[in-house]
């Protein structure tokens, strides 16, 4: 009864995991939490976003002369709406560069993982899995 599925792990078989090998894939444990966690905050910062961009779209049916209350912090700042948009295009700017700063992080750990994945593929073959259910 032979059992050659990818990713399938077979007990019975005598693979040896030398203490080097144990630490990538504890690294590649690691690094694929953090990408995990990362991938979480880059949608709640694309969440904000959007948010942001909708705040925009609603303050284009303002009157020019009321006054618009502004979150900064836990208070609210009344401001007229050249400071509001202003300052919502400040925060997109910001947001979208906070969104860029995590898409690159989240790459560079994937390359990592990419070059442990290789390795670890090409020492254990099918006796090991590292892919993740969602991807």
């Amino acid at each position: 009864m032979a059992n050659s599925g990818k990713g399938t792990f077979r007990p019975d078989s005598d693979v040896h995991i030398s203490f080097e090998d144990q630490q990538k894939i504890n690294k590649f444990a690691r690094l694929n939490a953090k990408v995990d966690d990362l991938k979480d905050e880059l949608k709640v910062k694309q969440n904000d976003m959007k948010n942001l961009e909708e705040a925009v779209e609603e303050l284009s049916l303002a009157d020019d002369s009321e006054k618009i209350p502004y979150l900064v912090g836990e208070v609210f700042l009344c401001q007229n709406l050249e400071d509001t948009l202003k300052s919502l295009e400040e925060s997109k700017t910001k947001k979208q560069d906070e969104i860029s700063d995590l898409e690159a992080k989240c790459e560079e750990l994937k390359a990592q993982m990419s070059e442990l994945k290789a390795h670890l593929y090409g020492k254990f073959g099918s006796h090991i899995n590292l892919e993740n259910e969602e991807d």
